[in-house]
């Protein structure tokens, strides 16, 4: 099952702007439409959306989300084989196989490469044949203390 856009859309178009797959499409200020062919259940659209109307596979009412809080893929490297399967999983290509190998080995390591194209989707970490990618949230930055 695909997401599906509900009537609280006001034809914004986040979501469709956001979409990995193209599979979301409208006019500005009218309700969207996503093309379930085309959805690859990513959840972008749900964490994007202002007017939360959006529903996930399941159905359920997906939120908005800061994207400072969206997941972001954090490796493993002692569990990392160096396959490269999280790499190829990731639909928008953010994540990269490293030029230098880890530990003074042979092999290279996968890395977040753009972590602002990240969506959050956690394609890579459901691929990993190791479970050496875990997806966790950003750390909230601390702002230095005013001096007195």
């Amino acid at each position: 099952m695909a997401y599906t856009i509900t009537e609280k859309c006001n034809g914004c178009g986040a979501c469709a702007r956001l979409c990995p797959a193209g599979a979301i499409s409208g006019e500005k200020k009218k309700l969207h439409t996503i093309d379930a062919k085309l959805c690859i259940e990513c959840g972008a659209c749900g964490r994007v959306c202002p007017q939360s109307a959006l529903l996930d596979a399941a159905g359920g009412l997906c939120a908005m989300t800061k994207r400072s809080e969206w997941p972001k893929p954090d490796v493993l490297l002692k569990a990392c084989i160096a396959c490269a399967i999280c790499v190829d999983a990731c639909p928008v290509g953010c994540l990269a196989m490293s030029d230098v190998p880890r530990d003074k080995g042979v092999d290279a390591f996968p890395y977040l490469k753009d972590s602002k194209a990240c969506i959050g989707c956690g394609f890579c970490s459901k691929a990993c044949p190791a479970d050496a990618l875990v997806m966790k949230k950003p750390s909230p930055v601390q702002k230095p203390a005013a001096a007195a």
